[in-house]
This record gives C-alpha cells, sequence and structure tokens, in this order.
C-alpha cells in the first residue's frame, strides 16, 4: 500500500490517500488503456532530424545506414573497448568528458527508433523539418545553462558542487530522461510504469527519478486542482486524465533549474501535453506537445514509443560512485591552493 499526498484546490490543502500499487486496484474501463510494465524507448534517433535527412520515415536499409552514422556521446563511430581505459586525453584535448566511458558501459539501442512499425528519424513530427522553432530571441525566465565546453575540454566553473550539471550532482537524469517529454539517451532506457485508481507512477532507471501523477475525472477539475504557483517541483506540476483510450498528462511550473539544462525548456507560461496509448500488447504510443509562445513560433509536437523488456529495473547507484565530483573539486582548490603561493 502507497500513502501519497493529493493537493485539493477547493480547500488548498494536501490530502493523505492510499492506493494500492498493483493492477487489481484499477477498476476496468474501456476508455483506460493498460500501462503497467517495465518498456524501454532506447534507440539512436534524437529529438531533432539529422542535417542532410529530409524523411521522418525510412525503410530498414536507410535505418542502418542512418543508425551506423550517428555519432554516440558526441563522437563519430560511438565509443571504443579501449576509450577512457588506456587513452585517456591531455587536459583541454577534444571530448575530455566522455572519453571517461567505453562502450562497456553505453546502451543507447542499435537502431533508429521504431514507432507503429516505421522507422523514425527524428522524434519531432510536427514541424515537418523535424526541428525545434526555437525564436531567434527567445525570452526565458531563467537563465539558461551550457555545459557543451566543459565536456569537451574539461575546463569549466569547479567553484562548487553548484556549478556541476544537475546530472552529474545526481539531482536528475541526462536527456530529460524522465520528462516531460522523456526520451532516451546513452544508458537506463528503462521505466516501469504504474497505474492506480488515483495515481500513475512513472519510475525511471536513471537517478530512480520517480514522476507520481494525480488521474482526474476530466480536463476540468485537473486544471481546478493545479498546486500553487510557489511549489516549483522537479518535473513541474502534471496532473493527468483518461480520453479516448488514452492516458493525457498536461505539465506546467516546472523547476527553473530543470529548465535552465532542458532540452525542451518551457517558461512559466508553457505547458507540455503528454499522450500515452497501448498500440500493440509490447508498445506504447507516446506523444507529447510543447507550447510556449516565449521560446517557440509554433507548438510542435514530438512521438516515440515505449517498448515492452524483459530486462530487470536496477537500482542507479548515483553518488555512491560519484568519484568523479569530489575529484574535480579537489583539483580545483588544490590548483587554487598552489596559485596562492606563488
Amino acid at each position: 500500500m502507497r500513502v501519497l499526498l493529493k493537493y485539493n484546490a477547493q480547500s488548498k490543502t494536501f490530502l493523505l490517500v492510499t492506493a494500492l500499487a498493483c493492477s487489481s486496484a484499477l477498476a476496468q474501463n474501456a476508455s483506460r488503456p493498460d500501462l503497467e510494465g517495465i518498456w524501454t524507448n532506447a534507440s539512436l534517433t534524437n529529438l531533432q532530424r539529422p542535417q542532410g535527412v529530409d524523411s521522418l520515415i525510412v525503410s530498414p536499409e536507410e535505418a542502418r545506414v542512418i543508425a551506423a552514422a550517428t555519432p554516440i556521446a558526441g563522437i563519430e563511430g560511438g565509443l571504443d573497448e579501449g576509450d577512457g581505459v588506456n587513452n585517456t586525453p591531455e587536459a583541454g584535448a577534444d571530448d575530455f568528458g566522455v572519453r571517461a566511458y567505453n562502450n562497456f558501459w553505453v546502451d543507447p539501442g542499435s537502431n533508429l527508433a521504431v514507432v507503429k512499425g516505421q522507422y523514425r528519424t527524428s522524434y519531432i513530427v510536427d514541424p515537418e523539418n523535424g526541428r525545434v522553432p526555437r525564436l531567434e530571441n527567445p525570452q526565458y525566465d531563467f537563465e539558461r545553462a551550457s555545459f557543451g565546453n566543459r565536456y569537451a575540454t574539461g575546463i569549466a566553473d569547479y567553484s562548487g558542487p553548484e556549478a556541476f550539471p544537475n546530472a552529474e550532482r545526481c539531482l536528475l537524469g541526462f536527456g530529460n530522461k524522465a520528462g516531460p517529454g522523456m526520451m532516451g539517451a546513452l544508458y537506463n532506457n528503462t521505466y516501469q510504469f504504474v497505474q492506480t485508481d488515483d495515481y500513475v507512477m512513472i519510475l525511471v532507471e536513471m537517478v530512480h527519478d520517480a514522476r507520481i501523477i494525480p488521474i482526474y475525472d476530466s480536463p476540468e477539475e485537473a486544471a481546478a486542482n493545479r498546486r500553487p504557483l510557489v511549489l516549483k517541483q522537479w518535473f513541474g506540476d502534471s496532473v493527468g486524465w483518461y480520453e479516448n483510450n488514452e492516458l493525457v498528462v498536461e505539465t506546467v511550473n516546472i523547476h527553473p533549474q530543470q529548465m535552465s539544462q532542458s532540452s525542451l525548456p518551457i517558461t512559466k507560461e508553457g505547458r507540455i501535453t503528454e499522450r500515452f496509448s497501448r498500440y500493440a500488447d509490447n508498445e506504447i504510443f507516446y506523444q507529447f506537445t510543447v507550447e510556449d509562445s516565449n521560446i517557440y513560433h509554433q507548438p510542435w509536437t514530438a512521438e516515440l514509443s515505449f517498448y515492452a523488456t524483459d530486462g530487470l529495473l536496477y537500482e542507479y547507484a548515483c553518488h555512491e560512485g560519484n568519484y568523479s565530483m569530489p575529484g574535480s573539486l579537489a583539483g580545483a582548490r588544490r590548483l587554487e591552493w598552489e596559485a596562492e603561493l606563488q
């Protein structure tokens, strides 16, 4: 049995709700898809379509060619067995950060994403060019953070833990893994979906992120029970309902620190709407639409599928093995100390 908090907007209070975390707790309803199980969205498809690729849907042969040319962790041809073992790059060298891995540690998938039997070259389906329709001068209400140079060269701000990316601090998974707008990344692309009458829980293997989404009878009831705006949570304020055999989840008010490093950021005026439906016994069709006129010149939509897997959902021990953070900070303090001695 689970004990959860559910916000009641009418009384402006949080209610304790108990729910059985098993499928038998669900009332049978033809309009509610069964999403429970262990799923994966691993693939080599990216959010945006590669330059020079015009078509969203390609043949299996074309998919293999595109997949073979897809960089992994920004490295053409992917990672080798020896990477990060015997050929550690010099300080300031290109690919400084990702060379801590070799291909034993990564599992991004081996081909492009398959959605309803079709190989896809991008998650984005609208606009048709498969690219994010970002404004030339977007108006963010948070400070955007970029760590690209840090990963490429190892040169960055090491003043304290707060200068590190969220993923390196083990606060969130990287690659927008938990969403809203859930996409695969370099590894740990496994999810567990649990449904009760009152909640849907999505447990993400990476960083054991968990989205707990309250379910209401209608969009109107869901909107009336949003949390206070002052509560800016990781993954945002998500509410859900069922319609036309789909789970619909609408999210607003995502924590600014998460949005500052997200590949699909929204401001406090934006929203992300996700739709989950059961396309086949082994496939969940997943669609999300991003709307924010402060950042994008039109709403845009992406699609991918989750596939049933016999694999296990493993515990993600993040800080337990996060030796690089104290090492980096200790190295920076040593350099500061040496500078003071000169």
